[in-house]
């Protein structure tokens, strides 16, 4: 069966034979990514691992949050994962050879994980821009690739070891779940054509996408009813129209005993409202400061906005943490998107994610 997925970028081969060394000369790994991992953050720390482990290499999964349980399928054996917060932790990070940060290249979206890695050797793989607060190590990165699970493939590919229906099913829910079901703008030829070797490897479309997308948790839907309650669409200045916010109600959050993954797709809904360019979702943390998530159609640039912010991520993708309280944070927020905001609005075939 043909691998090949796209022609590997100039200079990337070296990169990817570095990390291939490196992994080569430990017996134990550490794998981590940010907190509240999300599909891509899960798939591709599941993929590697079963990749590793393939090879002999020890591979443990140590997140500042816990791993995500609607992934757990993806991985081998439950035990795989150490919590962070437990003396089993440390003692792995003491003995480890590597740590491998996967999905963020943030030394503040690792958490505790930064203290418990910080002598060791690290691979950073990740498709972000770059954070003023870089990871440092060996790093591959690349902002146009669909997702982190698209650079763990690429990786894999250059080993020359075949894939298995498991590694597989890792790396394709990370693709699916980073390019929205495929209907994103970073949906591109190369991200298709690696989605078709892997379904070819084993990946199941169709039962992957029931995973991803659906089986939540009625809370979910009862929180999402609050939210929509204060679903706002501005109505002056140059915003009018064109922006929407959404807030999650901090006293609902806590009642449900909702957590961040019942939030999957919830800033997807202001963006949905016809004419609007830019999504706001905000909601409160438990140490009372403020999650600003934000989603944008071209050409409007999130990221920006919210690296402003002391965040980071995507062109059309991005969060931030500021303080409170939560009304000032709201003010703020709409200001800086509304100065961000092009002149003209975006034509109706512009779309972004």
């Amino acid at each position: 069966m043909n691998q090949v997925s796209r022609a590997v970028p100039q200079g990337r081969e070296a990169v990817l034979d570095e990390i291939l060394d490196a992994l080569a000369e430990v017996g134990e790994v550490v794998i981590t990514t940010h907190a509240n991992a999300d599909g891509d953050g899960a798939g591709s720390e599941a993929g590697l691992a079963w990749f590793l482990r393939r090879m002999g290499v020890a591979a443990w999964i140590v997140n500042p949050t816990p791993y995500p349980e609607r992934y757990a399928f993806l991985l081998g054996d439950p035990e795989w994962v150490v919590a962070a917060s437990g003396a089993e932790a440390r003692d792995l990070c003491r003995r480890a050879g590597l740590a491998v940060v996967v999905d963020t290249n943030d030394v503040r979206r690792i958490g505790r994980v930064a203290r418990l890695i910080r002598g060791l050797p690290k691979v950073v793989i990740d498709h972000h821009r770059p954070s003023a607060r870089a990871i440092e190590g060996l790093v591959l990165a690349d902002p146009a690739a669909c997702a982190t699970g698209q650079l763990v493939f690429e990786l894999i590919e250059r080993a020359g070891v075949p894939l298995c229906r498991e590694i597989a099913s890792a790396l394709y829910t990370a693709i699916l779940t980073d390019t929205g079901g495929f209907r994103f703008e970073n949906t591109d030829p190369a991200c298709l054509r690696t989605a078709a070797v892997l379904v070819e490897a084993g990946a199941e479309p169709g039962s992957l996408h029931r995973v991803s997308y659906s089986g939540h948790r009625l809370r979910r839907f009862r929180l999402l009813r609050s939210a929509l309650a204060t679903l706002e669409v501005a109505s002056e200045g140059r915003s009018s129209g064109r922006v929407a916010s959404m807030i999650v109600p901090k006293a609902e959050y806590d009642r449900l005993g909702a957590t961040p993954d019942d939030l999957e797709g919830f800033v997807d809904v202001p963006r949905d409202v016809e004419g609007v360019e830019v999504a706001i979702l905000h909601r409160t943390t438990t140490d009372g400061r403020i999650k600003v998530s934000l989603r944008s159609v071209a050409p409007v640039d999130v990221h920006r906005i919210a690296a402003e912010l002391g965040g980071g991520g995507h062109l059309r993708a991005a969060a931030a943490v500021v303080a409170g309280p939560l009304e000032s944070a709201v003010r703020d927020v709409a200001r800086r998107v509304e100065r961000a905001l092009p002149d003209a609005p975006a034509t109706p075939h512009d779309s972004g994610a």
